[in-house]
């Protein structure tokens, strides 16, 4: 066994398909730790990958994801065979999440990570109101809607694009500030910011009007304030195959139809 296949580790979800290739390709490679391990391969769907770069972020171990889940738009094409090749092969994208931080209607403070999005949505019947304000001037003093999200170029064909939000290349420094229908300003659309903006959304009526947010699967219920930035020293590094790159996939999204 070759030193590059001792160092790596094979993580799964819990579905069927992916339990079965992780105890397939731990045989034929051989099985690390995660942490003595210098690439992780991740099967299972998008939800796992972004599980996996969460856990391994900071760490310098690069992820390289394998779909045995549904979608799997960040995945690498599952084959059992020349693993170890294609690992040498890979082209690395470095990826750097969003930082929330979250104060709750009860004065709690919260902070997580972000791969994809911070999303705010309300939490009844009733209709959010939320204020905008971009790198400390006011943008948007009432936003009516349903919520409201900002999005990297990772998160940008996920959550955003159903929104009917932008598609940013991976390289764009930019981030994607994406409403979710809204009601007033009826024909405002989001807008495109700075990766080095600082976001922050305050709940308007935030006793009528309760909020949630979340950072990616990180949800935090009734907040009256959120700030967002994008993580000055937090990253990950995902592995895709180089016929099939992560801005590949981007500019072919921008073509479906």
């Amino acid at each position: 066994m070759s030193k590059a296949a001792s160092r790596i580790a094979f993580v799964s979800s819990d579905t069927t398909d992916a339990k079965t290739a992780l105890e397939s390709l731990s045989a034929r490679y051989g099985q690390s730790s995660v942490e003595d391990a210098e690439i992780v391969v991740a099967l299972g769907g998008d939800g796992f990958l972004l599980q996996t770069l969460r856990d391994t972020m900071g760490t310098g171990k690069k992820v390289y994801g394998m779909n045995r889940g549904t979608i799997g738009f960040l995945m690498n094409e599952y084959r059992s065979g020349g693993l170890t090749e294609r690992i040498a092969a890979a082209v690395a994208e470095t990826i750097r999440p969003l930082e929330m931080l979250a104060v709750t209607s009860d004065g709690e403070t919260v902070s997580a990570l972000a791969i994809n999005e911070v999303a705010l949505w309300r939490q009844s019947y009733q209709t959010a109101k939320i204020r905008i304000t971009v790198d400390e001037q006011v943008r948007l003093e009432e936003l009516s809607c349903d919520g409201v999200m900002i999005a990297t170029p990772a998160g940008s064909t996920a959550y955003n694009l159903s929104a009917h939000g932008p598609i940013l290349p991976l390289d764009a420094p930019l981030l994607a500030l994406t409403p979710v229908s809204p009601f007033r300003p009826r024909r405002w659309r989001g807008a495109l910011l700075s990766n080095k903006a600082t976001v922050r959304f305050d709940i308007l009526e935030p006793e009528k009007r309760p909020v949630n947010a979340a950072a990616d699967h990180t949800e935090v219920k009734a907040v009256t304030s959120v700030t967002v930035r994008e993580s000055p020293t937090a990253t990950a590094t995902l592995l895709f195959d180089p016929n099939h790159s992560w801005n590949e996939r981007i500019l072919a999204e921008q073509f479906r139809y």
